[in-house]
C-alpha cells in the first residue's frame, strides 16, 4: 500500500489532522464502467495509529478498492471524506467500520446518505450496534428511516425542553427575550440623520451600517407616499 502523509498544526490546539492512505494504484480512467468499492477511515489524534490501521485492515477484508484516511477531529474540517465523497460514482459502494467514523451527528449521517444516494452510491456500515448496515438493501434502508424519526424526535424532545424553559424564566421574570434589533431603533436612526454619517450613525447605535441605510430609506419612501 502505497502510503502518503500531510501534517497541518492548527494554531489553537495544534494537533496534527491529516494522514491521506492510498490504494495500491489501479486504473481508474473507466470509472464509468467499473464500479468501486470505496473506503473510509478515521481516528482522532495521530496517537491512534493502531485504531487507523485496525479500520483499514477491515476496510480491505471488506473488499475496499480504493482507501481514503485521515486523522482529524470529527469537529475539524475533514478533506479525505469530501474527497471520498467527491470521488465516488453511480453504482460504487462506500465502506465505513462504524457510523461515528465517518459521521459527527445523526443528523450528519443522514446528511451524508442523502448526498451518496443522490449520485446513486451506496453505504455500508461494517458495524451499527453489532449489525450490518448496507442502504443498498430493503433493511439498511429501513434501519436509516428509522434513525431519521429519532433524530426528528430528539430535536422536538429539545425544542420543547427549550419552549418551557423560556416560559419558566418568563414567569419568574429571567426571560427578557431577544436583543433590540435595527428596526426597534428606526425612530433613533431617524432622530440621528443629519448629525453624522451613516457609519457614526450605526457605531452609535450598535447596528450595521446597511441597516441605517434601510432605515433612512425606509423613511424617505413613506415620507412620499404621504
Amino acid at each position: 500500500m502505497e502510503i502518503k502523509t500531510r501534517v497541518i498544526f492548527y494554531h489553537k490546539n495544534c494537533i496534527s489532522v491529516l494522514t491521506a492512505l492510498m490504494s495500491p494504484r489501479l486504473d481508474y480512467s473507466d470509472r464509468k464502467e467499473h464500479k468501486m468499492i470505496v473506503s473510509y477511515a478515521r481516528t482522532s489524534t495521530l496517537e491512534q495509529v493502531a485504531g487507523l490501521e485496525g479500520q483499514i485492515r477491515d476496510l480491505k477484508a471488506a473488499g475496499a478498492e480504493k482507501i481514503f484516511a485521515e486523522q482529524v477531529s470529527s469537529v475539524a474540517e475533514r478533506a479525505e471524506l469530501e474527497r471520498a465523497l467527491d470521488f465516488v460514482r453511480e453504482g460504487d459502494t462506500l465502506i465505513v467500520t462504524k457510523p461515528d467514523r465517518l459521521a459527527r451527528s445523526t443528523t450528519n449521517l443522514l446528511d451524508i446518505v442523502a448526498r451518496l444516494e443522490g449520485k446513486g452510491v451506496a453505504l455500508v456500515i461494517l458495524s451499527m450496534g453489532g449489525q450490518r448496515i448496507d442502504t443498498g438493501s430493503p433493511t439498511g434502508k429501513l434501519m436509516l428511516t428509522l434513525l431519521g424519526a429519532i433524530a426528528t424526535f430528539e430535536r422536538e424532545l429539545m425544542l420543547e425542553r427549550q419552549r418551557e424553559g423560556i416560559a419558566r424564566a418568563a414567569a419568574e421574570g429571567k426571560y427578557k427575550g431577544r436583543a433590540p434589533t435595527a428596526r426597534a431603533k428606526a425612530a433613533e436612526v431617524v432622530r440621528l440623520e443629519g448629525t453624522g454619517t451613516r457609519e457614526e450613525i450605526a457605531a452609535q447605535l450598535g447596528i450595521s451600517s446597511a441597516s441605517v441605510y434601510r432605515i433612512l430609506r425606509a423613511d424617505r419612501e413613506k415620507g412620499a407616499a404621504a
